[in-house]
C-alpha cells in the first residue's frame, strides 16, 4: 500500500506556502516556488518559476549553498498533476529569504521562524500547560479556548490556519 503524503499549507499574507513532511529524515520541506511567488507578489506560476530559474542561476554562479541544499519532491502542480518541484528545508528557506531585499522578506522570515519566544510559541506553551492541568480542572483550558473563538467560520484562510496550527501544536 502506498504511503500517504503529509502536506501542510501555511499562509503568509493570504498566500499558500506548501510543505511536505519527510518521514525518513523527520523534517518538513517547503516549496521554493511558493516562497518566490510570495516574496515577488507573483500570482502567475510561470513568472514565479522563471524568476526562480534566474535566481538559481545567479546563486549557482556565487557558489551559494542555497541551490545545493534544494531537493526535488513531487507536489501537485497547477495543471493538476504531481510534478517534481524544488524544495528547501527550514534552514534553506531562511537562507533563501535573505536573498530578497525589503521589509516583506524580513516579515516572511519572522513569520516562518516563529519560536517559543513568539506570541504563537507562548500561546502553545500556555495551551500545553492547560492540557496537562485539564483532567483536574478545565477552567484554564476553557478560558484559553474562549479567547481563541472566532466568528469567521466561512473563512478558508482561518480553516487552513487551524489545520496548520494543529500540526504545530502536536509537534514534539
Amino acid at each position: 500500500m502506498k504511503e500517504q503524503q503529509k502536506i501542510s499549507i501555511r499562509f503568509f499574507d493570504d498566500r499558500e506556502v506548501r510543505a511536505l513532511w519527510d518521514e525518513q529524515n523527520a523534517q518538513w520541506w517547503f516549496s521554493v516556488l511558493d516562497m518566490v511567488a510570495v516574496l515577488t507578489d507573483q500570482d502567475d506560476y510561470t513568472k514565479a518559476r522563471n524568476y526562480w530559474k534566474y535566481l538559481k542561476t545567479k546563486l549557482r554562479k556565487e557558489n551559494s549553498e542555497v541551490v545545493s541544499a534544494t531537493t526535488q519532491l513531487k507536489l501537485l502542480a497547477p495543471d493538476g498533476k504531481k510534478r517534481l518541484t524544488d524544495m528547501l528545508d527550514y534552514n534553506g528557506i531562511i537562507s533563501l529569504g535573505k536573498q530578497f531585499p525589503g521589509k516583506k522578506a524580513n516579515r516572511f522570515i519572522e513569520w516562518f521562524t516563529y519560536s517559543g519566544d513568539s506570541i504563537d510559541g507562548k500561546s502553545k506553551t500556555d495551551y500545553m500547560n492547560a492540557m496537562v492541568k485539564s483532567p483536574g480542572s478545565s477552567t484554564v483550558l476553557k478560558k484559553l479556548l474562549k479567547n481563541a473563538l472566532t466568528d469567521q467560520i466561512d473563512s478558508r484562510e482561518m480553516y487552513m490556519k487551524g489545520i496548520d496550527y494543529s500540526y504545530y501544536y502536536e509537534e514534539n
